[in-house]
């Protein structure tokens, strides 16, 4: 016997339960590492903690955009989802400390809205 609808229903509800709303993203691919991902997302990390910030910051793979790499995808409310490109470590503070904190777009680095 199969799944039924009623059962991936339920696997649905659950697995929604423990998401954020508020979230970054870091385009984690071998172009992004390359590009500088790795010191973005630690960046992006250690603000959202020394903070006391309730946005989850992860890894993604590959969005397809290589040349705007590292790209880093925000999701939080009251502002905006935004992809912002060639992030480098200021902008990452830029970013948590104006896009996260203060609702408003790091208008240089947007790279699709």
């Amino acid at each position: 016997m199969g799944i039924m609808k009623q059962d991936l229903d339920r696997i649905k509800e659950e697995s929604g339960k423990n998401v954020s709303k508020n979230w970054i993203r870091v385009g984690y691919s071998t172009c992004g590492v390359a590009a500088g991902a790795d010191v973005v997302y630690q960046v992006l990390s250690e603000d959202a903690k020394a903070r006391g910030l309730a946005v989850e910051v992860k890894k993604c793979g590959c969005v397809g955009m290589c040349s705007a790499e590292p790209l880093v995808e925000v999701n939080v409310e009251g502002a905006p989802h935004v992809f912002y490109g060639k992030v480098t470590r200021e902008v990452a503070h830029k970013i948590m400390d104006e896009h996260v904190c203060q609702k408003k777009l790091v208008e240089n680095h947007i790279f699709e809205l």
